[in-house]
This record gives C-alpha cells, structure tokens and sequence, in this order.
C-alpha cells in the first residue's frame, strides 16, 4: 500500500492511498473541523466517508506533468508511465496551486 499527505494551502486537509482494490481518498478528522475546510476537489466535495475508485482520482491525475516534464520524471526517476501514483508521489510536492502532494511512510499514515 502507498500513502500520501494532501496538503491544501499547507494545512494537511486529506490522506490518499492505494492498495489492491484501487484508490482511496479520505479528509482528515481535523481538517473538517477547522473554521472553514474547503474541498481539494469540487468532484471530492466535504465529507467524512472516503472516497474510493479503481483509477486515480482525476483531481489527483491532473496535477502530474505532461508533455517534456513528464518525460523528464519518467527518465530521472525511472518511472512507468502507468504507475500513476508513483509519478504522483515523485512529482507533486510543489505543485502549481494549491494543492501538494507528500509520499507518507505505511507506519506514519493516519486517515
């Protein structure tokens, strides 16, 4: 199973991962609770049940690069295209926007 931090504006707002059975998504308990949580997504809106798919969510799939950085990661890194949580993990920590993405040990993880 790989895990991430979602961060949105730095506040740790969720926690997604992946096993066997596909993509998980789920907000932190705390995130929901502070004074105005905003969705990272308008397709992931508020709300404590995770969300769950068998391919990676497309909020999270458009935040990986295209194009020649993309061929850059996949290089570098050594990455297969298909492995669309790995090029996450490896690529979105400093993402154009709001959001960032930060790989998180099994042992660290907390949904």
């Amino acid at each position: 199973m790989r895990k991430a931090e979602v961060k949105l504006h730095a506040l740790t707002a969720g926690w997604l991962s992946q096993d066997e059975n596909g993509y998980h998504f789920a907000y932190d308990s705390a995130y929901l609770k502070t004074d105005k949580p905003a969705p990272v997504s308008l397709t992931l809106p508020l709300q404590e049940a995770p969300f769950t798919n068998k391919v990676l969510f497309p909020f999270f799939d458009g935040l990986i690069p295209e194009g020649w950085l993309l061929d850059i990661a996949q290089k570098n890194w050594k990455l297969n295209p298909r492995d669309r949580m790995g090029l996450l993990l490896a690529c979105c920590k400093d993402c154009i926007g709001a959001a960032s993405i930060y790989p998180v040990a099994e042992e660290e993880a907390t949904p």
